[in-house]
């Protein structure tokens, strides 16, 4: 029976990985500028300070003490040791990781473990389809961004989702290498960032918000706001949204649908 070759997340390509399950997004300021500067600050300070096991408490506790502590949930975890791993900073990673201390494994000393950190697969892993990854892959070229919409599951299926229905297909990854569809499916995902609907006083990660002891998920009333639940409210959520008016959701969805629409458009237009 034919094996799909697995397909890394963390670390895709050249140009871009994910650090969200070392917190980095956990952070109260986590705007792209703030954790470039973080993550810039701390690789020169390990480059500087660690030359082996018995230095990595020094460069912890210096760490700690010169970056802003503040997070959105304090039940999260925020990894100190998530730093650059090229001296382009087009990848973020571990800097305990043994390919980047000539065969040294330092991960031991973190707080989830070398074991927990070498083995641990986001649910990304095992929800989004083989196809969606590779396509996902091609369409996003910055770590910030890819982070955010990779452990997004419900933003990427859905998107996925509307436009293989407008095209009666799922469109092979080939097909995001470049090119205007490659640009529509990323305007797309760049509202992530850029969605003028965002509450960022929500401090959710995506529709999911933390109580204190579990995830909850959040809802967006739409009785009060005079109209129907939205056929892009799954959508609406992963963007964190809240809307004033029910004509404000009439713009949103439009917005969505200016998408959809170019990427079908040029889909057929396309040998």
């Amino acid at each position: 029976m034919h094996e799909h070759a697995f397909i890394h997340l963390c670390q895709p390509d050249a140009g871009k990985s994910c650090g969200a399950c070392c917190g980095l997004y956990n952070w109260a300021d986590s705007s792209a500028e703030s954790l470039v500067e973080r993550l810039k600050s701390r690789t020169r300070r390990f480059q500087g300070m660690v030359r082996g096991l018995d230095d990595i408490p020094s460069f912890s506790e210096a760490t700690k003490s010169a970056e802003d502590q503040t997070k959105r949930y304090e039940e999260i975890y925020c990894c100190e040791y998530l730093g650059f791993l090229d001296d382009e900073e087009k990848r973020v990673g571990c800097l305990l990781h043994p390919l980047r201390n000539g065969g040294t494994d330092m991960r031991d000393v973190s707080f989830y473990g070398k074991e927990l950190c070498a083995g641990h697969l986001c649910p990304s892993y095992h929800y989004i389809s083989d196809a969606e990854k590779q396509a996902l892959i091609h369409i996003l070229d910055d770590w910030y961004l890819y982070g955010l919409c990779l452990t997004d599951i419900d933003l990427v299926k859905n998107y996925f989702r509307l436009i293989s229905e407008g095209v009666y297909e799922m469109p092979p990854p080939s097909r995001f290498e470049g090119g205007a569809l490659r640009e529509i499916a990323r305007r797309f995902f760049s509202f992530k960032i850029s969605w003028p609907f965002r509450n960022d006083a929500a401090n959710r990660f995506g529709k999911y918000y933390f109580d204190g002891s579990q995830y909850m998920i959040s809802r967006i009333d739409y009785a009060a706001l005079g109209c129907g639940r939205s056929r892009f409210d799954a959508i609406f959520l992963s963007l964190c949204s809240e809307f004033r008016k029910g004509e404000e959701v009439r713009r949103a969805e439009d917005m969505i649908q200016a998408n959809i629409d170019a990427f079908v458009a040029s889909y057929q237009n396309v040998d």
